[in-house]
């Protein structure tokens, strides 16, 4: 059935810690909720801001296709299989945990940026969707994507859909879903894709959504079975992401 629902910011999952200050879209860890466990295949959808020279220490994960979106400072990523690399705004980034990888992810800004007066929290919106089969070949991929983003437009960040070979940034290993990517400039629109389940997320400035309303920054909406409405930045720009998904979540 045809719907939309809006999560605002404020009633999402909190994890709050020294060097973490942690959004959750979804369950996620020790907050559990039943009825909000995933939106078509996106399971995770963490809006995170870690403070200069913390982060996460290694950890593992598996059969899971995971975009992290960089919107201010550097977030450094180091993996079990050798993958090393630099996420910072305009940069997409893919890691395929298939049937076992370790990394790390922390803000070292300061060596990105020229030394300790330069250090600045990282705020970066990390997605989580389910692949296509269990048990691949880990992977890891980016690549710099600011020059398409200064078009205003959607840019297909990163795909396993038939219909964004060779226009998508990188690839995922789930051939029903697709995130894009919106830099809007002040009064700037979009038109949202038509699928079974969208997820419209504004993790910077604010939106007006057609026949939804405001979103601030922080609230989302999940679209069922709907789609192609327009969406317009506020006053003081925006950027949104927006997962297009064809089939519904189902776990190994």
């Amino acid at each position: 059935m045809a719907g939309v629902d809006v999560r605002r910011a404020d009633d999402r999952f909190k994890t709050t810690v020294s060097w973490l200050d942690s959004k959750h879209s979804f369950s996620f860890g020790h907050h559990q909720d039943a009825a909000n466990t995933h939106h078509g295949l996106l399971l995770v959808n963490n809006d995170d801001i870690v403070t200069p020279g913390a982060g996460f220490e290694t950890h593992p994960h598996r059969d899971m296709e995971i975009v992290t979106w960089v919107t201010r400072g550097a977030l450094v990523h180091q993996d079990s299989e050798g993958h090393n690399g630099i996420i910072y705004p305009g940069l997409a980034q893919r890691m395929s945990a298939g049937r076992g990888i370790s990394h790390s992810e922390k803000n070292d800004s300061w060596r990105v940026s020229g030394g300790p007066e330069h250090a600045e929290p990282v705020h970066f919106v990390q997605m989580w969707v389910v692949p296509d089969q269990a048990g691949a070949k880990p992977g890891y991929e980016q690549l710099e994507i600011d020059g398409e983003l200064l078009s205003g437009g959607l840019v297909p960040v990163a795909s396993g859909m038939a219909k964004h070979d060779g226009a998508a940034a990188i690839r995922i290993g789930q051939e029903h879903a697709a995130l894009h990517a919106a830099r809007l400039a002040p009064g700037g629109t979009v038109v949202v894709p038509e699928a079974p389940f969208v997820h419209v997320f504004v993790p910077v400035g604010s939106v007006e959504m057609e026949g939804v309303g405001v979103l601030g920054t922080g609230d989302a909406a999940r679209l069922s079975a709907t789609g192609g409405q327009r969406v317009t930045a506020g006053v003081d720009g925006a950027e949104i992401l927006v997962w297009e998904m064809h089939a519904e979540l189902k776990l190994f």
